[in-house]
């Protein structure tokens, strides 16, 4: 199939794709166009993030609609109300010529008095989140008694937001005879789940592989200390002169930390989340399409819906839990046939899930040195002067020429370069003079020991406690937020843990009154730890304790902060201004 025309659809729907420009339908819109057309079976349809499966569910429904029916013909349900804005964006132009249809957006964060207003219109197609849906169904407000199609679109994102409940409510207000079409880009067993639940024999149609990435995305990753991410961010930014980014990060309050901390640094950076109001968030995202933000600092479901196609890169700050969520990530660049780099900021630690990434995504993942600040400066310097060569001269500086001249006149040809290019660069050569390589081997293992203290904490195996369960317990306390941490040591009834000796001071005042489960933390400063490796050998710890708890005692007491292993931006800032130019 060559063109849209050769699909079927009806002559106002092709006058609208052709007022847009649309002209040949993309390989899922190929498969699912004519298939929706011609079978009113349920479909199971694959496809990667970008590549247009919105026309490819939107555009045979608007074709299949009785344009002379009262009654709610549609609905779209979608995981977040970016996304849900979207659809209803795309599906008012492709309606455009055909006035008796109407489309209308639910969604949370906007008043629902509102949207009631608005259904009394009586729209055909309605576009929604499942919590708004499931309010207005509660109220009465929405009738879905009469729709012919259920379009799940990114199904298994909205199983992963806990929507199952959700969905369950609306699917049984729907008549069993509609046709259901479930868009994803991935496959998990999740998904699975849902097409036996709630669909009927569905056909199955797949645009490329299946759970891999596109194929324009160049993937590699960067190896860091805990305590050195957020200048390696930072790095990445600057080998990058024309970066436009979304970096990912797995926590709100990650998110707000890393752009508060970008933007403070002079970075065009901005945060998107779930704390901000819809105007809020709309606010952000018109300035990122603009490009007047180049670092958009998101969370996973905040970041559901951006329709932005020509980004140079998506930065893991943070790898996401699910690692299908990696793939959803990586999508948003490589669009539209541009070629773009999913960037993971990784230590030591995550090295394991590269290769299980490697696995998800059917491609390598390269492992890239940390850009050095002469790298950096070198490429910002060739950056700058290539727009220089490239400035469009303007004739209204004529008049002012002799003068310039004149000015001029004792400087050779090499002074001023060299004067220009110290104006325009000195800040950015001062900030990177002397910086450190942050590719040194094996940082850690070499300073451990002589430069870092040991604590022991009496919570241990028994007690439930891991290592992401020390880093909780530091994270939750506000003095010790992202303090980088050296070895974790966990035994059955106690367990140590390493801090860099400039932090030793903080660590015993910052955890006064800290809990793990139901009861105080009991920490004391160790001896470094011994030579030999059997935990029988482990010295005692220097008396420094403080918070006794007759309930705790000792070793075998059981203790947990608030139970949550929150990881913010990690990272220590520079507190250097610096020019706001990018590159990598």
């Amino acid at each position: 199939m060559q063109t849209f025309v050769e699909t079927g659809l009806k002559p106002e729907i092709l006058q609208a794709l052709e007022s847009i420009g649309f002209e040949k339908p993309t390989p899922i819109q190929a498969k699912a166009i004519p298939h929706l057309i011609n079978s009113d079976k349920d479909l199971l349809a694959y496809a990667q993030t970008g590549t247009g499966k919105t026309a490819a569910f939107s555009l045979p429904l608007i074709h299949g609609i009785d344009e002379k029916s009262d009654d709610i013909n549609a609905i779209i349900l979608c995981p977040t109300r970016e996304l849900c804005l979207q659809i209803e964006r795309d599906i008012q132009t492709f309606i455009k010529y055909i006035p008796a249809l109407k489309a209308m957006a639910v969604y949370g964060g906007e008043s629902i008095d509102r949207q009631i207003k608005g259904l009394r219109s009586k729209p055909n197609i309605i576009v929604g989140t499942p919590g708004r849906v499931c309010d207005l169904i509660r109220r009465k407000r929405l009738q879905l008694g009469n729709i012919n199609y259920l379009v799940l679109d990114e199904a298994d994102e909205m199983l992963t937001m806990g929507f199952k409940d959700e969905l369950d409510q609306i699917l049984s207000a729907c008549p069993s005879e509609r046709q259901t079409l479930c868009f994803s880009a991935t496959m998990p067993r999740e998904l699975l789940r849902i097409a036996n639940e709630y669909m009927d024999s569905p056909d199955e149609i797949t645009a490329g592989q299946r759970n891999v990435s596109a194929e324009n995305v160049k993937h590699v990753y960067l190896v860091a200390d805990r305590s050195d991410k957020y200048e390696v961010l930072k790095r990445v930014a600057d080998i990058n002169p024309n970066i436009y980014a979304i970096v990912f990060c797995r926590t709100r309050m990650g998110t707000k930390e890393v752009a508060d901390r970008l933007m403070a640094d002079k970075y065009a950076a901005d945060a998107l989340h779930g704390d901000l109001s819809q105007a809020q968030r709309d606010y952000v995202m018109n300035k990122f399409r603009k490009k007047q933000i180049q670092i958009l600092v998101a969370t996973d479901v905040a970041a559901r819906g951006i329709d932005v196609n020509d980004l140079t890169h998506v930065i893991n700050y943070e790898l996401p839990d699910q690692l299908e969520a990696y793939i959803h990530r990586s999508g948003r660049t490589g669009r539209a046939g541009k070629e773009g780099m999913a960037v993971s900021l990784i230590t030591r630690r995550d090295l394991s899930r590269i290769s299980q990434l490697e696995r998800k995504i059917g491609k390598k993942i390269s492992k890239k040195k940390i850009p050095t600040g002469q790298e950096i400066c070198q490429r910002q310097l060739f950056s700058m002067v290539d727009k220089f060569v490239a400035t469009d001269v303007n004739d209204d500086i004529n008049e002012y020429l002799p003068m310039i001249e004149e000015k001029m006149e004792a400087l050779s040809k090499e002074e001023l370069i060299k004067k220009f290019v110290s104006s325009e660069f000195n800040r950015f050569l001062s900030y990177y003079k002397n910086s450190q390589d942050l590719n040194t081997k094996d940082r850690s293992k070499k300073t451990r020991g002589g430069k870092y203290s040991r604590f022991h904490i009496n919570v241990g195996k028994k007690q439930g406690l891991d290592p992401k369960g020390i880093i909780g317990i530091l994270n939750d306390t506000r003095n010790l937020r992202n303090i980088e941490v050296g070895q974790i040591d966990i035994m059955n009834n106690f367990s140590f843990f390493e801090v860099p000796n400039d932090r030793e001071q903080d660590v015993i005042p910052a955890l006064d009154g800290a809990r793990y489960k139901s009861q105080q933390i009991e920490i004391e400063l160790a001896k470094p730890k011994p030579s030999s490796s059997s935990s029988s050998n482990y010295d005692r710890p220097r008396k420094a304790r403080f918070n006794k708890s007759k309930s705790g005692g000792g070793s075998g007491g059981s203790s947990r902060g608030r139970g949550r292993f929150s990881k913010g931006a990690s990272g220590k800032s520079s507190g250097k201004s610096r020019s706001s130019r990018f590159s990598y």
